[in-house]
């Protein structure tokens, strides 16, 4: 991989958070981890990246669906339609498994669906298929 992966966590919980960031090290994501509590920073976040670093840099996205200000469903409608954004791979990890909701969200293109408290195997096998991480 030629370009730095920088991973965004949008989850106003904090010890989901924190358990989030220990999967991503067992999968081998050590470094480049930001975090927001709601979706409207997550938002401005991206905003803010891409007239400059957007296009230096691979994205990976892990949004929870009920967060303050702007919730994860939103944050994903807005990534989708704002071409510099919509192809940034998102991946929602929440504790709703409603299948109206994982059905909307696979719709408006979200790479993946886990709900939580998240299984290690299957967050592997959805990081994993990203082809994010640079090969050993």
């Amino acid at each position: 991989m030629t370009k730095n992966l920088i991973t965004i966590i949008s989850d106003d919980d904090e010890g989901h958070t924190i358990l989030i960031k220990k999967n991503l090290q067992r999968v081998g994501i050590t470094n480049n981890v930001v975090n927001f509590k709601n979706g409207e920073e997550t938002l401005q976040y991206l905003n803010n990246r891409k007239t400059n670093k957007l296009n230096n840099n691979n994205y990976l996205l892990l949004l929870d669906i009920r967060m303050p200000k702007i919730n994860g469903i939103e944050v994903l409608q807005k990534m989708k339609k704002d071409q510099k954004l919509s192809n940034i791979p998102v991946i929602i990890i929440t504790t709703t498994d409603d299948p109206k909701e994982i059905d909307l969200c696979n719709k408006l293109g979200c790479v993946d669906y886990i709900v939580k408290p998240v299984d290690h195997e299957k967050f592997s096998k959805a990081i994993l298929s990203l082809d994010l991480l640079p090969s050993k």
